[in-house]
């Protein structure tokens, strides 16, 4: 995978390729997500500010987005959409097709469609726009909102390579990016999706681990967070397996191969794996609710 540049930094010549291509970016659904792609594109220059429409509920809301980034932001779907070369959903999935049906008579039939909504799939995009649309279909995470996030992307029928590539300079403003099968989407859901939940449960663990053997909870929490973060940053930059690096750390008859005897003994290889079928499960339950 391909190491993500500061989102302050100047962008690369495919990015500013992919800047100029589009003529104007409607942003659907500006809550926490949507402020943070916002917040992201602009500041890595991803879209410049006066090619950027975002909608939102309520108008206050607007005022606030306008106020801050100076983008050009209202109440109006069909209004951001008209004229858009690029439509990016940040709703919550059981808006979205409330949302298509509003807005495709509008639309211009060469935009391209990125949703980051949850469990829609790109055929449901593309059977409610009633014509071969480009759709992306996007699964970020959480970690996006401070530009550690990772975001899983896959195209639609009449996607292309070039629709790809424009929908990763995007999102890499936020963190890692990678391109998959549409297929595979559920269970990135609940790996990646869903992850920082299991990670933020280990942390918490380890923290009170810290605290019932003495150390202060605010250094406990510190500690684990820190070693956590180092950990994957280890598997990122190295690209080793997991397993070698943790016989690295695993010394001879130390203290490390007796703590994780213990965490085998408690089946956390096992449960861990659990959690993400069962996601992943779940996952395939909202896709089919969501897309009928």
């Amino acid at each position: 995978m391909k190491k993500v540049t500061e989102a302050v930094a100047a962008p690369s010549s495919a990015a500013k390729k992919s800047r100029d291509e589009i003529k104007k970016l409607a942003l659907i659904g500006t809550g926490k997500l949507g402020e943070g792609l916002l917040s992201a594109m602009l500041q890595s220059q991803a879209v410049p500010t006066g090619r950027v429409e975002c909608t939102v509920a309520h108008q206050p809301r607007a005022d606030y987005l306008n106020g801050k980034y100076g983008v050009k932001a209202h109440t109006n779907n069909v209004q951001a959409v008209k004229g858009a070369s690029l439509v990016l959903i940040a709703l919550k999935p059981q808006q979205v097709k409330a949302f298509l049906q509003e807005v495709r008579k509008t639309l211009s039939k060469d935009a391209l469609i990125v949703s980051a909504a949850a469990s829609v799939t790109t055929s449901m995009i593309e059977r409610e726009l009633g014509h071969p649309a480009r759709v992306i279909r996007a699964m970020p995470n959480t970690p996006c909102l401070i530009r550690q996030g990772m975001t899983a992307l896959t195209g639609g029928k009449h996607a292309t390579a070039h629709d790809l590539e424009v929908s990763q300079n995007i999102f890499a403003a936020m963190g890692r990016t990678v391109v998959a099968d549409e297929k595979h989407m559920d269970a990135i859901t609940a790996l990646s999706g869903s992850g920082p939940a299991y990670v933020y449960m280990i942390i918490e663990s380890l923290a009170e681990a810290g605290v019932k053997l003495g150390v202060p909870r605010d250094l406990s929490t510190e500690l684990a967070a820190q070693t956590l973060l180092g950990a994957s940053a280890m598997v990122l930059h190295t690209g080793e397996h997991p397993a070698k690096l943790k016989d690295v750390v695993t010394t001879p008859a130390g203290c490390t191969i007796d703590g994780l005897m213990e965490l085998e003994e408690g089946r956390l290889r096992v449960t861990l794996i659990k959690a993400v079928v069962r996601a992943a499960a779940r996952a395939r339950q909202l896709v089919e609710c969501n897309n009928s």
